[in-house]
């Protein structure tokens, strides 16, 4: 998994060369070898891993992102040097004086204070390069609020703070720029970032596009599908929409324009289903881990609980693109241009082992940074271990080198060795032997370009997670939050609709200058606890908002996985954000239908035949919907006629008395008008 990208390819890699690239490279690859030692050996307190990481975080932005994005990024100017060893220095802080923090906790000294403040502000321009002015702007506005309290007018005033307080809150303690989200970015987010890059080098990418390609290529509309199956599949290791947009679109846009799809279209059906990644089990987006996180359940838990919306999320993609070929008369490609399907997965089953063993671990009650650890080490092991075997001539000698491999795995075991150092020795053992031969050291630029992508990917979703801490730290001190709360409930004035209403809506508007990580954070802090008062399950509200802060991402004018796929499309993002909202039905109904009705979460403990029962009402009211959207079902649909399909799929999402028998009604009346009309239209013809 990645967490969300937040800007395009070329604004975080850049264009460095020389020596610039070099170091970017080897800071890349350090940052990774810290975070998997602290991870597996756990030598230093939680303060501060979060702090050194935050540092690597701000020493890594400021080498790859400019002071504006007008500037080329071929080199680095020599005041980002500085303040990304300045970054560096300062994230050392809690570690060299961590002894002294801890005595004078709540005291701190002038030395103290001047560092959190340069810290902090290093936070905020950090996150201006990446992400622009929007977050800044919004989390920025919280520091002259808890000073500001007394000031205030109404229900905002608080007694107020002192400046001490708040640089104690925001640096030095747990609650501000080292909370919750930046922990969850230096143990599990990292880990799983660091999973999915591994992966990716190994060929998963190219694997899932064949499988794809074979399944559904041949198809009507096959391009398209490829696109949503090879999406679907990347979200199982990789849970970043527009990472995804920029891997997978890269294979699947153009082809599916070659067969017949308008560029916008196009675009539409790879962010849509690249965007579904993020709540794709096993392996979700980041969100999933700073929810588990926040709400205090296992990751297992989160997963489960997005198995069917994720599934329908999909399913309404697939059905769109579907609905979009037999609209347009778009044929699949032949099947000798496709490959086999079987014959793919035959030959690349070895990287699914890492994927199997990663999913074994965290649906057995495992946390998640054990199992990102040992799906890491399993994914290396299998990266130079195929390398190490492929040398080997004899195909009996390559069983005996695995064996002898499982071997030496059952004699550490035995030996006492946790099953993190077990592999960690394992992974070591293997890399030696390949300095001394051609492909062996092949294998390690591998390894090594692995761990330095995997530690770019994660700068955007980390200092994110730092600096919506300063958001955070302030609500916890002042305690908005449970005011806000109280607001949308009594504004809703007892509604439950129109609280999920007010709630979406803020959850898009915060979309549109937010990535979906901090658009979730404020969300759950401040909205998913007034659906918590109104009766709503816990996951469920989180879930709720975590959705619609991924739909913001779909949604214009902001959309930023539309305008991920408008530069590879070559179609404006504004109108491949509208196609993709379309697409995306699924993403917008089922999170209402899932709060009134738990079970489509899993939730409540729910019966099988209650469960066959809400998928199966989600599934026509998808159907109906697909063809209003796309004016096509069996037949191209009229106005009348999609305005029909319309109040069937209403009236099945309304959760009131009778609505379900009169949806029923509607939808098999357009059905069986459709099937007719279709009828008459083949005996015509």
């Amino acid at each position: 998994m990645t967490g969300t990208a937040i800007t395009d390819d070329q604004g975080a890699h850049g264009f460095l060369q020389g020596n610039a690239a070099r170091a970017v490279f080897i800071v890349g690859i350090v940052f990774s070898l810290f975070q998997i030692w602290t991870a597996t050996f756990t030598p230093l307190s939680t303060q501060v891993v979060r702090s050194v990481h935050v540092g690597f975080l701000l020493l890594t932005s400021f080498l790859l992102f400019g002071l504006r994005k007008s500037h080329a990024r071929d080199h680095i100017p020599w005041y980002d040097w500085i303040l990304a060893a300045t970054s560096f220095a300062l994230g050392l802080y809690h570690w060299v004086f961590e002894e002294d923090l801890i005595v004078r906790s709540g005291d701190p000294t002038t030395a103290d204070l001047v560092v959190g403040v340069v810290v902090i502000a290093l936070v905020f321009e950090a996150a201006r390069r990446i992400m622009g002015l929007a977050l800044p702007i919004m989390c920025g506005v919280f520091i002259p609020y808890a000073l500001l309290g007394p000031l205030l007018p109404g229900p905002l005033a608080h007694r107020g703070f002192g400046f001490d307080q708040l640089i104690d809150q925001l640096f030095l303690g747990p609650e501000g720029i080292y909370g919750t989200p930046t922990f969850v970015s230096a143990t599990y987010i990292f880990l799983f970032i660091l999973f999915g890059s591994f992966l990716e080098h190994a060929g998963m990418i190219r694997l899932f596009n064949d499988v794809s390609l074979g399944l559904v290529g041949w198809a009507k509309g096959g391009p398209a599908k490829v696109a949503v199956v090879s999406s679907g599949f990347m979200g199982t290791i990789n849970g970043s929409g527009v990472a995804n947009v920029l891997t997978t679109g890269q294979f699947t846009i153009p082809l599916m324009t070659k067969f017949g799809y308008r560029p916008a279209f196009a675009g539409a059906v790879e962010a849509t289903a690249s965007m579904g990644g993020q709540i794709m089990p096993p392996v979700m987006g980041a969100v999933a881990f700073i929810m588990a996180e926040t709400i205090g359940v296992p990751y297992a838990e989160i997963a489960l609980a997005a198995i069917i919306p994720a599934v329908l999320y999909y399913t309404s993609a697939f059905w769109m693109v579907h609905l979009e070929a037999g609209k347009q008369g778009l044929l699949g490609l032949s099947k000798a241009e496709c490959p086999s399907a079987l014959k793919a997965v035959r030959e690349g089953w070895y990287l699914f082992l890492p994927l199997v063993a990663l999913v074994t671990l965290l649906f057995s009650g495992y946390t998640p940074l054990f199992a990102g650890v040992i799906g890491l080490g399993c994914t290396a092991l299998l990266i130079i271990g195929h390398a190490l075997a492929g040398s080997i001539p004899a195909g009996l000698l390559r069983w005996v080198f695995w064996l002898g491999l499982a071997l030496s795995a059952a004699a550490l075991n035995k030996a006492g060795f946790r099953a993190e150092i077990l592999i960690s020795i394992l992974v070591l053992g293997l890399a030696l032997p390949c300095l001394f031969f051609l492909k062996g050291r092949a294998v390690l630029g591998t390894i090594m370009g692995s761990l330095a992508d995997g530690a770019r990917n994660a700068v955007g979703v980390g200092v994110a997670c730092a600096l919506v801490g300063v958001l955070i730290g302030v609500t916890t001190l002042t305690g908005i939050a449970s005011s806000f709360a109280g607001a949308i409930v009594a504004l809703a004035d007892g509604n439950l609709f129109l609280a999920l209403v007010l709630t979406m809506i803020a959850c898009i508007i915060l979309g549109t200058g937010l990535p979906t990580i901090p658009n979730y954070i404020i969300t759950a802090s401040i909205a998913a606890p007034a659906l918590l008062q109104m009766g709503v399950p816990l996951i469920v509200s989180h879930m709720f908002v975590f959705y619609f802060g991924i739909m913001a991402d779909l949604t214009p004018p902001v959309a930023l996985a539309a305008l991920a796929a408008s530069s590879i499309a070559r179609a404006g993002h504004m109108e491949i954000g509208w196609l993709a909202t379309r697409i995306a039905a699924a993403g917008y109904v089922v999170p209402f239908m899932a709060v009134y009705e738990p079970a489509l979460m899993l939730q409540g403990d729910p019966s099988v035949l209650l469960v066959a029962y809400m998928v199966f009402k989600a599934l026509v009211g998808i159907a109906l919907w697909g063809g209003a959207a796309i004016g096509h079902f069996l037949t191209d649909l009229n106005w009348p006629e999609r305005l029909w399909a319309t109040l069937g799929a209403g009236l099945l999402v309304a959760a009131l008395p009778i609505t379900d028998e009169l949806g029923f009604a509607v939808s098999a009346a357009f059905v069986v008008w459709q099937w007719r009309k279709s009828r008459k239209a083949v005996v015509t013809a």
